[in-house]
């Protein structure tokens, strides 16, 4: 039986592979796309190039490292989430994700952001709950908290240009996602499965 290789997770795999060539290309091309792929920490109400960055922020990394790691975790993870949730819905959250934690940024630091990070915790904090019933708190959910999210807000008071509260703001939206079921996606029902007269 001949084996091929299949587009399992459409926007997992689109994402990660927008973040990777925008890396080597704004390295290949003397950092000339940082502008549009980090986002500045004051509101610029005026500049059309703000609002796109508000979103495209998540495309941009600092080193091959920083890639790399948010890379692994997204392809690890993202593609349990988009089959649970749907392509669109998750599509969805992340710019949600994206757009929630570029305003609050804005209004509340005085430093920039950019990165996939922030990305990385909601998907972190929302596998999470792949399992979860109605009326239950899922024991994964606490430990991952305490675990991911406990680390972020202890390591939030030392200077090390790492942006704690974007992580800290993923780990809250994946949070709210999975808590709601906002965004989970729907089960067919027997009409939508009954071809009959």
């Amino acid at each position: 039986m001949a084996l091929g290789i299949r587009y399992n997770s459409p926007i997992v795999l689109t994402y990660a592979l927008l973040c990777t060539v925008v890396f080597f290309g704004n390295q290949f091309m003397a950092e000339a796309f940082t502008p549009f792929i980090s986002l500045s920490p004051y509101l610029d109400t005026g500049n059309p190039l703000h609002y796109f960055t508000m979103f495209s922020y998540i495309l941009g990394h600092a080193s091959i490292e920083h890639l790399m790691g948010n890379m692994t975790f997204i392809l690890l993870l993202g593609p349990i989430i988009e089959e649970k949730y749907g392509s669109n819905n998750l599509l969805i959250m992340i710019l949600a994700t994206a757009l929630f934690t570029a305003l609050l940024n804005i209004f509340l630091f005085n430093t920039g952001l950019w990165g996939a990070s922030g990305i990385v915790f909601m998907f972190i904090v929302l596998v999470s709950f792949t399992n979860v019933r109605e009326g239950q708190i899922p024991l994964t959910f606490i430990l991952v908290a305490l675990l991911f999210v406990g680390k972020e807000v202890m390591q939030s008071i030392n200077m090390d240009n790492v942006s704690q509260f974007a992580h800290i703001l993923g780990g809250v939206c994946g949070s709210f996602f999975g808590f709601t079921g906002l965004f989970k996606k729907r089960s067919p029902s027997p009409e939508d499965t009954y071809n009959g007269y």
